[in-house]
C-alpha cells in the first residue's frame, strides 16, 4: 500500500509515469501483439517463436483461457526494418488496442518501440534481444524473459580461454545485431585477457561470404565466434567450409539449431552455441515436459524446436504473470504481481523480478550440434 502512495506521489509531482493505458483487456479476451522478423534471412527462425507461443495460449484458451478471457495473439512482419516494427507497434497500440506487445524481436526494432511504449505506457514483454543497453536501467513497463547477450558472450570467451584458444576472430554482420552482440564479446575478451585475431564484417545489404571466407582464412583462426542469426550465420559457415580453413564455430542463442541444422545438415557437426532455455532432452524438466507434450498432441510425429521452445517458455511465464494478477488485470497490477512474484521456477529455468529489476533469467550454458543435428549440453 505504502509503495503504491510513493508511486502515484511521483507520478503526479513528475508526471514520468501518468496513468498506465489498460486497453486490450475485455470481459472475454487479452490481446497480445508483435511487430516481428517474419521474412527475409532471420523469417524461418522468429517463425517459430511465434508457433511455440501459440502452442501454449491454444492450449489454455482450450481450457477456458485465463481467469476466462482468451489470449489473441496478433503479428505483423516489420522484415528486419526499425521504421517498420515502429509503424507495426503504433498500428497494435492505437488500431488494434493490444494490452501488450509480447515476443517482438530485434536489438534495433526494440530501441526504436521503447519511446512508443513509454508514449502510451504499455507493457512490453520478453522481447527477442539481450541487449545489456536495454538492462543496465530499469524501464517498469519492460520484462525480460532470457538472459542477456552479455552472460552469454562471457560463457563463450572464457571457455574458449579456458580450452587455451589463442587465435579467435568474430563475424558479425554490420547492423543493430551485429554490431550489440560485437559490443558484447570485446567486453569479455578484456575481461578474459584474449584478444580477437580479426574483426570479420558483413554488409548486410551487399553480403558478400566469400570474402568473409577468405578474410577469415588470411587470419587462421583457431575458432571464429558468429555474431550472426538466421541464414546469415549458416551462409558464413558454408563459404568458411568451402576454403582450407577449419576453425570451430561458436555462436550466440539467437542463432536457431533448427535453421543450422536445415541449411548445414552434417556439416553443423561440432558447432557449438550458448543457450539461454533448457536442453529438449531434459525430459524430466517440467517446462519441457509440458512443451513436448503438448506438441505431440497437436502434431504427432513433429519434430521438437529450440526456437519454438524458446517461444513457448516466454508465453508460459506470461500465462503465469496473468493468472497470478487475478481478473482484475491492468498495466499496474501485472506490474507489482510480477516485482512481487520472488522466483518463478520451471524446473531448470528460473526468473526473478523485483523493483529494481526486470531482467529475467541469468540461464546459459554451451550446446554443441552432434551428428543427428541435435543439441548436447
Amino acid at each position: 500500500m505504502f509503495r503504491s502512495l510513493v508511486v502515484l506521489l511521483v507520478a503526479l509531482l513528475t508526471g514520468s509515469w501518468g496513468y498506465a493505458r489498460n486497453e486490450g483487456v475485455t470481459n472475454d479476451e487479452i490481446r497480445l501483439g508483435a511487430s516481428a522478423v517474419l521474412s527475409g534471412p532471420l523469417g524461418p527462425q522468429t517463425a517459430q517463436y511465434g508457433e511455440g507461443s501459440r502452442l501454449l495460449f491454444d492450449a489454455v484458451n482450450a481450457q477456458g483461457g485465463v481467469h476466462g478471457r482468451m489470449i489473441r495473439y496478433t503479428t505483423l512482419d516489420d522484415a528486419f526494418d526499425s521504421p517498420k516494427a515502429l509503424e507495426n507497434t503504433r498500428q497494435l497500440l492505437e488500431t488494434d488496442k493490444v494490452f501488450m506487445i509480447y515476443n517482438s524481436t530485434g536489438t534495433a526494432q526494440t530501441a526504436a518501440i521503447l519511446p512508443l511504449i513509454k508514449e502510451h505506457r504499455t507493457l512490453l514483454f520478453g522481447p527477442v534481444t539481450g541487449a545489456t543497453m536495454f538492462r543496465d536501467t530499469l524501464n517498469p513497463y519492460v520484462f525480460h524473459v532470457r538472459a542477456g547477450y552479455a552472460s552469454e558472450a562471457s560463457k563463450i570467451v572464457s571457455q574458449l580461454r579456458q580450452q587455451g584458444m589463442s587465435r579467435v576472430a568474430v563475424f558479425y554482420q554490420d547492423d543493430g545485431l551485429g554490431k550489440t552482440l560485437l559490443a558484447e564479446l570485446k567486453k569479455a575478451s578484456e575481461e578474459e585477457k584474449l584478444a580477437f585475431v580479426a574483426e570479420i564484417k558483413l554488409d548486410p545489404k551487399q553480403p558478400d561470404f566469400a570474402a568473409a571466407a577468405r578474410a577469415t582464412e588470411a587470419a587462421q583462426p583457431q575458432a571464429v565466434i558468429v555474431a550472426a542469426a538466421g541464414t546469415t550465420f549458416t551462409s558464413y559457415v558454408k563459404a568458411v567450409q568451402s576454403t582450407a580453413a577449419r576453425p570451430a564455430h561458436y555462436g550466440f542463442s539467437v542463432a536457431s539449431v533448427d535453421v543450422i541444422q536445415r541449411e548445414l545438415k552434417d556439416k553443423a557437426r561440432g558447432i557449438i552455441l550458448a543457450q539461454i532455455m533448457p536442453s529438449l532432452r531434459s525430459t524430466t524438466v517440467p517446462v519441457v515436459a509440458e512443451y513436448l507434450a503438448l506438441l505431440r498432441a497437436k502434431s504427432p510425429g513433429a519434430p521438437p524446436s529450440a526456437s519454438q521452445f524458446e517461444g513457448f517458455v516466454h508465453a508460459r511465464l506470461l500465462v503465469e504473470g496473468l493468472r497470478r494478477t487475478g481478473r482484475n488485470l491492468t498495466t499496474e497490477s501485472f506490474i507489482k504481481t510480477m516485482e512481487d512474484a520472488g522466483e518463478i521456477s520451471f524446473g531448470r529455468f528460473n526468473v526473478k523480478y523485483s523493483p529494481k529489476s526486470h531482467n529475467g533469467s541469468t540461464y546459459v550454458e554451451l550446446a554443441i550440434v552432434d551428428a543427428e543435428g541435435s543439441l548436447r549440453y
